[in-house]
This record gives structure tokens, C-alpha cells and sequence, in this order.
């Protein structure tokens, strides 16, 4: 964390020099540290570094004491978001972590729409974010005005992050034929799912699968999950019998297709959901399920910055200050993540234990 106060150094700051009292590394870094101890606006951060002065001036000059909520939120509406997400992919590979090296990694990319954003004059700021199960970080991410611009964000993001060796994880949103020419033109593979805004590409694998003896050709792998008093089955079905598909030349890569079948036991219950994918993968099945089930984790980060940060309860209305604390929500959610407070905590409860203890955690924080 020490390296990375030198490395926040070097962000530009447009500010005018004259006028500038506190500076933008300082800001920045009270900002994250905030952030890990359950402060959720820019009120509460006010109050975290006001009430952690004197141990905040161990790590920072500070020399004209702490900025009030109001500069802080001014001065992060001036800052690149790039320039934030560029930082924390170097304090990621600060960590050298090699996770997953035995298998190729997975970039999972999801948009998550940030409610609080929203006003009678304005859309909600849409996030579109390139997240790593493996590394627990987020890659990259694209902010729009509305949630159905997320095509060309999902194309920007893929400009700007490696999928080289990765396999690239969208929902059915990024079953375009140009997005998976990217991704194999940068020499990464691809598993997309199908829905009806491919009505024809849907209805045909659909129909493939309907098939009995199509399905009982096809590689096969489940596996079965108990707890709460419900059970789950997933199976997951992967053909590279793709000869009969027209127009299966215009999907750069297209390699195989694939089914999955969720099955949910819950109090003498059954619900069924079947879902469809297209892939670059050959016939490995389990990779195949593994990057269906993975794709999930990106999910499971959206729900964090809902529950574990309340992020839509944030009601920042300046679009490049909420672009950036959703980054440094994300980056914080990678430090809880490896944080060891001595207990094993929720992430939620990480916050709330740094909260209360700050001067006693700050030290492990340091030397992550």
C-alpha cells in the first residue's frame, strides 16, 4: 500500500495549481482506505478522516490538514477513471498471484446498471466491467448513459483489456458477430450465451438439443448441490457437431455449442431452466461448465457493490465521481477479499471490523 501511495503520485491533476490545497494522491488514497471502513458517501468518508487524522498523517504529508466531504467529492469528479483502474491493476500485479495458471483464466463481462446515479435530468450511469474470477479483480470497465448502450462499451472494454489465453465470458447481450471476431482476433476463446435477441440462432441450438439422440451424443458432465433444505443439479451438455448449422461461418471461432439444465429442489418443488451457448471451445466439457458456472462471479461482484457497499444507495449524481468510487469499490472488494483480520468474516463484516478497529488493521492493510 506504501508503493502504491508513490505510484498514485504520478496521476495528472488538471486541477489549477494555485488553488490546490490537498493533494490528489492524498485524496485518492483517504478515499480507498474510507472505503475499506464501511464508509459508503462522501459524508461518511469525511467523517473517517477526520476521526483517523493522526494515523492517516503516518502514511500522508496532509499539509493542510483533511479536506471536508465537499473537496473530497470535487476533487474525484477530476480525476481519469482510467487512471484509478490503472492502479489498481498494478497493485494487482504487486501481488504477483498465479491462480488459475494451470488453467486459462476467465474474463467474465456483465454490466450493472448504478441506480443512485439517476435523476428526473439524467439516466443511471450503466458500468459495463471485465471482472477475473481467478485474480478477484476487475480488469477493465465502461461507463454509459443507459443500459441499452452496452454494445459498444462491451467493444471499447475489449479494446483495452488482454483476452490473450483468457476465455471471455458475455451474456446473451454479446452474441454479436463482431465481438466474437475481437476476441478471437486477440487470440482469446469465447462462451456466449443465446437468448431470443438471436431469435434464429436461439431457436436452432434449441432445437438441437430437443433432440434425444443429439443429446446422447453430445459430452455430458453434472454435478449436484445440497444446502438450505434444497437441492441443485446442473448438467451441462457440449457438441462440436455443428456441420448442419447455417451460417455458422459468420461466427469467428465458432467451435461448438452448448446447453445447461438447472435443476432446483426446494420444499417438494421441481423448476427446470435450460440455457444456450456458442463457444470457441472444442469438446471439453468441464471447461465448458466451468466457465458457464464462472461466469457467475461477476455477478456475485454486482451483488457486493449492492449489498456489501451499498452502492445504489449512493446518490452521487456527477458521473466521472461515480465512475470512480464504483472502481474503488471493486478495488477494495479484491483487498477484503485477501485481508486476514484473524476471524473468518463476511465481507461485509471485514468493513464493519476495520470500522471499529482501523488503527489496530491498518498496519495488515499496509503491508498486503
Amino acid at each position: 500500500m506504501e508503493e502504491m501511495l508513490i505510484f498514485l503520485e504520478s496521476i495528472p491533476d488538471c486541477r489549477q495549481e494555485w488553488k490546490v490545497q490537498h493533494k490528489l494522491s492524498e485524496v485518492v488514497l483517504i478515499v480507498l482506505l474510507a472505503t475499506l471502513a464501511n464508509a459508503d458517501d462522501w459524508q461518511e468518508i469525511g467523517v473517517f478522516a477526520n476521526c483517523n487524522e493522526e494515523l492517516l498523517r503516518r502514511y500522508m504529508k496532509l499539509e493542510n490538514g483533511i479536506p471536508s466531504h465537499d473537496t473530497i467529492q470535487r476533487v474525484m469528479a477530476n480525476v481519469q477513471p482510467e487512471y484509478i483502474q490503472r492502479y489498481m491493476l498494478i497493485w494487482n500485479e504487486l501481488l504477483e498471484r498465479d491462480e488459475g495458471e494451470k488453467l486459462k483464466k476467465l474474463l467474465s463481462i456483465d454490466g450493472k446498471t448504478i441506480r443512485g446515479n439517476a435523476s428526473k435530468n439524467q439516466e443511471a450511469l450503466h458500468v459495463v466491467s471485465a471482472w477475473s474470477k481467478e485474480d478477484g479483480i476487475c480488469f477493465g470497465q465502461k461507463g454509459v448513459n443507459g443500459k441499452g448502450k452496452e454494445i459498444p462499451a462491451i467493444k471499447e472494454l475489449l479494446d483495452v483489456v488482454e483476452v490473450k489465453d483468457r476465455i471471455v465470458t458475455i451474456d446473451a447481450i454479446g452474441t454479436q458477430k463482431t465481438i466474437v471476431e475481437k476476441i478471437i482476433k486477440d487470440k482469446g476463446d469465447y462462451v456466449i450465451a443465446v437468448k431470443e435477441n438471436q431469435p434464429n440462432l436461439y431457436r436452432d441450438i434449441e432445437l438441437y438439443f430437443e433432440d434425444k439422440e443429439h443429446l446422447d451424443n453430445s459430452s455430458y458432465y453434472k454435478t449436484i448441490e445440497k444446502a438450505h433444505s434444497q437441492g441443485e443439479k446442473r448438467e451441462y451438455w457440449q457438441t462440436e457437431d455443428i456441420s448442419w448449422f447455417e451460417g455458422k461461418e459468420k461466427w469467428c471461432g465458432l467451435a461448438s455449442i452448448g446447453m445447461t439444465k438447472n435443476t432446483l429442489y426446494r420444499e417438494g418443488h421441481t423448476v427446470e431452466e435450460c440455457r444456450y451457448y456458442i463457444s470457441s471451445l472444442k469438446d471439453e466439457v468441464k471447461e465448458f461448465a466451468r466457465s458457464v458456472r464462472g461466469h457467475w462471479a461477476v455477478e456475485s461482484m454486482h451483488w457486493h457493490l449492492d449489498v456489501t457497499f451499498r452502492e445504489d444507495k449512493n446518490q452521487t449524481l456527477e458521473k466521472t465521481a461515480a465512475m470512480n468510487l464504483n472502481i474503488i469499490r471493486k478495488w477494495s472488494l479484491a483487498i477484503l477479499k485477501i485481508l486476514d483480520l484473524g476471524k473468518k468474516y463476511s465481507m461485509k463484516k471485514k468493513r464493519f471490523a476495520l470500522s471499529c478497529s482501523f488503527a489496530k488493521n491498518i498496519e495488515k492493510l499496509m503491508n498486503l
